[in-house]
């Protein structure tokens, strides 16, 4: 049974995903995706809970077991347990335990997903032999989750080396050909507004569905997130900083902005004004303890257009923006 056929009910489900604050439409999209077996390529900028999603869906994978050997993961069922069985090693694995992820990255090789011939093997039990091949990560992505993050910063020799895989689950490796008896599921991806990448390929792509993930809709779905994943060290904060903490971060999404604050941006600032208050005894967030972290929480997190980059003094930009939002969002206070 493939592995999307265990988790068919889950996927189902109206709670799918249920940890995932907002993205509705994504998520249906996802199931339909998942249900088909396809691979998916998430595409939106950093923060946006991509690394969320795909780990969310490695929980959803029963535990099963499983044997090891030489690098290898394989079921009894597989070509692999043949040649393996008297030293493979049993495991029982649940899903969060067979999320494999890869980073891409301007180094990364072909080898290093695939595997490659260990020439001191190789003397030792033949060129051909399973023991002189040394598997890449893929190979323990099997009955788990293939996570290829940020997959567009990943050589053009890395994508050629996955077609074959993604679309056959086999690869030609040196001088002979080495069978992929994989069943995994493949999330991958990519920030579009990163230009320090390489371009995918329309065949590469050609392998995916592709599903967009955008900021949180709503300021409510964002503050959400920002106190599930902040740390308030046990200060008071009231509603009105809460909102214009993520209200102002929201309001630097804008179109003078090149790079633009994520989710990240919103609990960073919160916990840090938080940790502040804390640091100075007090028992409520102050606005001064926010105003405090502003340039040291965003300044790196941001990047003006060409247009005001060059005549404008970031940091003060950004207090200058702050005291702005402040005094247009009097309601919050």
């Amino acid at each position: 049974m493939a592995i999307v056929e265990l988790i068919e009910e889950k996927i189902k489900s109206e709670n799918f995903l249920s940890n995932i604050i907002g993205l509705d439409e994504e998520k249906e999209l996802l199931k339909s995706a998942l249900i088909s077996n396809h691979h998916i390529l998430l595409v939106g900028p950093p923060g946006t809970g991509k690394t969320t999603i795909a780990k969310s869906i490695s929980e959803l994978l029963p535990e099963i077991e499983l044997f090891e050997a030489s690098g290898f993961r394989f079921t009894k069922d597989s070509i692999f347990y043949e040649y393996f069985k008297d030293k493979a090693k049993k495991v029982k694995l649940n899903g969060s335990e067979r999320f494999v992820r890869i980073q891409g990255s301007p180094d990364l090789t072909a080898e290093d997903l695939l595997g490659d011939i260990n020439p001191v093997a190789a003397l030792k039990f033949g060129a051909y032999s399973l023991e002189a091949f040394k598997p890449g990560k893929i190979f323990l992505a099997n009955k788990g989750v293939l996570f290829f993050d940020e997959v567009n910063r990943a050589p053009e020799k890395v994508q050629n080396a996955l077609l074959q895989v993604l679309a056959e689950r086999k690869a030609t490796i040196g001088s002979y050909e080495i069978e992929f008896p994989l069943d995994f599921i493949l999330i991958a991806t990519m920030n579009p507004d990163d230009a320090s990448t390489e371009p995918l390929s329309d065949v590469f792509l050609d392998r995916f569905d592709v599903i967009y993930i955008h900021y949180p809709k709503t300021i409510e779905d964002e503050i959400k997130i920002v106190l599930k994943n902040g740390n308030n060290f046990d200060v008071k904060v009231s509603k009105e900083l809460l909102y214009s903490i993520v209200g102002f971060i929201r309001s630097l999404r804008n179109d003078e902005f090149e790079k633009k604050p994520s989710v990240r941006a919103s609990i960073s600032l919160y916990t840090r004004s938080c940790a502040t208050a804390h640091l100075k005894n007090h028992d409520a967030l102050l606005l001064e303890d926010v105003t405090e972290n502003i340039v040291s929480v965003l300044a790196h997190r941001v990047r003006l257009k060409p247009s005001l980059r060059f005549t404008t003094d970031l940091k003060e930009y950004l207090i200058r923006k702050w005291h702005n939002f402040l005094k247009h969002h009097g309601d919050y206070f």
